[in-house]
């Protein structure tokens, strides 16, 4: 796991109650991003009942991340990229935006890997038609945006690895853009080695352009996008959780209701 302080400002003013959960999305032209990230965020405020949840957009959607923490003030923020892994975003893009702000900001670790995150993507693929009892001749197509970072890819292998142990079939990550195997390379592969059932897991936290194009190239079955699936909702305070403890000196801000 990996946290990172960033501090935009000399400010020791406090808002004596708990630091912002930040939740950072991406962005994208498809207007199903934004309802699904915004329907997430109502679920992790319903199982935090007076835990202060906003929304930030790397690009393309309001309100910008930049606009969210200025509007913040110098307060305490947790910032949750709703991210699969380490890739250049994580690591550049969300501590130069919260440099660059008032606010006493910390960078939580991305979403993945992580078992919430394999329960999120289980769930969607049996939604999509996996059978109760693995065939023997599937396997699973992991399906991520893609990054030119190392760390990016190992995350992802991970993910397939904790998916793969889930499932008892092969999991072979792929991406749609900036590195390979892309989708349809991958379901070659598997189906060059005898798998005659492949289905695509999509790992996106929403709809989109990488989630319908990678869908596209299912052979069989294509899960949905991750959304609003209630380890989602956990997942990104369990983030939060991990990074708020050394803002508030151990003190515990976890009050959490019960959801189905």
């Amino acid at each position: 796991m990996t946290v990172m302080t960033v501090t935009g400002s000399t400010s020791t003013r406090t808002t004596g109650g708990p630091p912002a959960l930040v939740a950072v999305a991406h962005g994208s032209r498809d207007p199903r991003a934004l309802s699904t990230v915004t329907a997430l965020l109502d679920r992790v405020r319903a199982l935090r009942p007076g835990l202060p949840v906003h929304l930030g957009h790397i690009e393309l959607n309001a309100p910008l991340l930049s606009d969210t923490l200025a509007a913040l003030g110098d307060g305490p923020a947790v910032l949750v990229p709703l991210l699969i892994g380490n890739g250049h975003h994580v690591k550049h893009d969300l501590p130069g935006t919260a440099a660059a702000s008032p606010a006493r900001a910390r960078v939580a670790a991305p979403l993945g890997p992580h078992p919430l995150l394999v329960d999120a993507l289980h769930a969607r693929l049996l939604e999509a038609g996996w059978p109760p009892r693995t065939p023997r001749n599937a396997a699973v197509v992991l399906a991520c945006a893609g990054s030119r970072d190392p760390d990016s890819r190992t995350d992802t292998t991970r993910t397939a690895s904790l998916l793969a142990a889930r499932l008892g079939v092969p999991v072979l990550p792929a991406y749609a853009s900036a590195a390979s195997p892309t989708v349809p390379e991958a379901v070659r592969t598997l189906t060059a080695r005898g798998h005659r059932r492949v289905a695509v897991a999509a790992c996106f936290t929403a709809p989109g352009r990488f989630a319908t194009q990678t869908a596209a190239a299912a052979p069989w079955i294509a899960s949905a996008p991750l959304g609003t699936h209630p380890a989602m909702a956990r997942l990104l305070l369990h983030r939060y959780d991990e990074a708020v403890i050394p803002i508030t000196g151990g003190a515990s801000t976890r009050r959490e209701t019960t959801t189905p």
